[in-house]
């Protein structure tokens, strides 16, 4: 059965358009498919229908939630600063689903500014011992608790909005970044410590479901070193 999605927001213009160009491209290879001469072998099948169903619904949950979550209403810049241990990794982007099985516990800095922005620092250990390094300035919105920035290093535009947490414990940060005119989904679950309860990982499991990840694509991340600090 395809799960489905809640959430629907008929205001986000920018979404409808997403939608509309992967719908079109299932319905095209719907319509091949029918298409097939007399005398050539007929592919459709039922489980070829729901396949296309289960993605069209992930497509559209991805999307349409994704307008509607909005960041916890006591956020508080000051205690969101510090550091934080990556735990939790959810999303449907190609580039995850390749490298998840590699991928290990980051952490990332996070420095308030005056001006309500955020300076960003994420670091990873490499297998081979060095360390990888992303800095970003996130900038504050009217939206307490919704940052904005632009990667250089991806080429995509974050809208990134904190939906959850006790600061002294964990933080669900929920990201939708674009590029272009395709937008994609990353859920974070961000630890004091490295250590995280099962009601937690449940917490951040189901967030992301609602959000549009498929099951095989929520990720907690095992154990790494810690990148010397530069």
């Amino acid at each position: 059965m395809v799960r489905q999605c809640t959430n629907y927001n008929k205001t986000a213009d920018k979404k409808n358009s997403t939608f509309f160009f992967f719908n079109s491209i299932l319905f095209s290879r719907v319509l091949r498919v029918h298409r097939k001469g007399p005398g050539e072998r007929a592919y459709t099948s039922t489980a070829m229908m729901t396949g296309v169903l289960k993605m069209l619904c992930v497509l559209l949950c991805a999307v349409f939630t994704s307008a509607d979550v909005m960041p916890m209403t006591d956020f508080n810049l000051e205690k969101m600063g510090g550091k934080w241990y990556l735990i939790g990794f959810a999303t449907n982007a190609k580039w995850f689903v390749s490298h998840k099985a590699n991928m290990k516990m980051g952490t990332a800095m996070m420095v308030p500014t005056e001006d309500g922005d955020l300076d960003l620092t994420c670091t990873n250990l490499k297998s081979d011992g060095s360390c990888w390094r992303l800095t970003h300035l996130a900038k504050k919105t009217e939206t307490p608790g919704r940052f904005v920035f632009y990667s250089q290093r991806w080429g995509n535009d974050n809208d990134m909005r904190v939906v959850d947490a006790k600061f002294d414990e964990y933080a669900l940060v929920h990201v939708i970044k674009t590029k272009g005119d395709v937008s994609e989904v990353l859920n974070k679950l961000l630890s004091r410590t490295t250590d995280i309860s099962d009601d937690l990982k449940e917490k951040f499991r189901q967030f992301s479901l609602d959000t549009g990840i498929l099951e095989e694509n929520i990720a907690i991340l095992p154990p790494n070193g810690e990148c010397s600090v530069a």
